[in-house]
């Protein structure tokens, strides 16, 4: 997803005499009542398993579906064993041609729908959780009309298709505060997922996101995007007995 160089407030405390201050990244201690903290990452969390485990380890990790000519990894079964034995939890997003507003229409997040469901099942992702799709470029209002509607219209019947009866997962929307807020309020996606492009439409005055993007973390060697939760955000752990399909 677009990368911006802005950083998330961090929490940086004055320490006293030769203690050393708390982490900055504030992920030492459980989080605030209602709120976690996390990563959004491209690349397979088992490379830098040992780094996740340390002092800034986060409370979930936000990891892709991808179409199979993708040339990044998508999330697999074991990723997402390894994660949940650490007591991280997940997120999935799908990410496919989401930064062009040609690719956005009925035809394509049904296919899409469809081809995360499929991922979802094989790594074992359970049922009531969430599958967030990217629409990851500044929607202006008649392209979220004419495309981005269409095209979760589209994620509701092929996520209804692929299960053969009532939909297994929930949806959610990462893109920008205008369309966050268009969505959830047509009842087409449950989560918001804001990014953290400032200058797109709606980012100021949109509140309602379960998921806010940050910038890069310095305080983790690997590519990633620091992001901040609440409440409810379609969160999950995959059973360890579970076996790929």
């Amino acid at each position: 997803m677009r990368k911006l160089a802005l950083l998330v407030p961090v929490l940086l405390l004055a320490g006293c005499g030769s203690a050393p201050p708390p982490h900055p990244m504030a992920l030492l201690a459980p989080a605030p009542t209602g709120v976690a903290r996390g990563i959004d990452m491209p690349t397979d969390a088992r490379d830098v398993s040992l780094e996740l485990r340390g002092r800034a380890r986060p409370d979930f990790v936000v990891r892709y579906y991808r179409a199979a000519d993708s040339h990044w990894p998508s999330l697999s079964a074991p990723e997402a064993r390894m994660l949940s034995a650490a007591g991280i939890k997940l997120v999935t997003v799908w990410e496919s041609h989401s930064h062009r507003p040609d690719y956005f229409s009925y035809a394509s997040g049904y296919y899409d729908a469809v081809a995360a469901y499929q991922q979802a099942r094989r790594i074992g992702q359970p049922p009531g959780s969430a599958i967030y799709f990217a629409v990851d470029f500044n929607a202006q209002q008649p392209d979220i009309v004419s495309r981005v509607d269409p095209y979760f219209r589209g994620i509701a019947n092929g996520l209804v298709a692929a299960a053969g009866h009532a939909p297994e997962y929930r949806v959610g929307v990462y893109g920008s505060g205008a369309v966050c807020d268009y969505l959830k309020r047509m009842r087409l996606a449950q989560y918001a997922w804001l990014s953290n492009a400032r200058a797109w439409d709606g980012y100021a005055g949109f509140d309602e996101w379960n998921i806010r993007q940050g910038g890069r973390s310095p305080y983790l060697s690997f590519s990633q995007d620091s992001n901040v939760a609440r409440g409810d955000y379609g969160a999950f752990e995959v059973p360890m007995q579970f076996s790929a399909l």
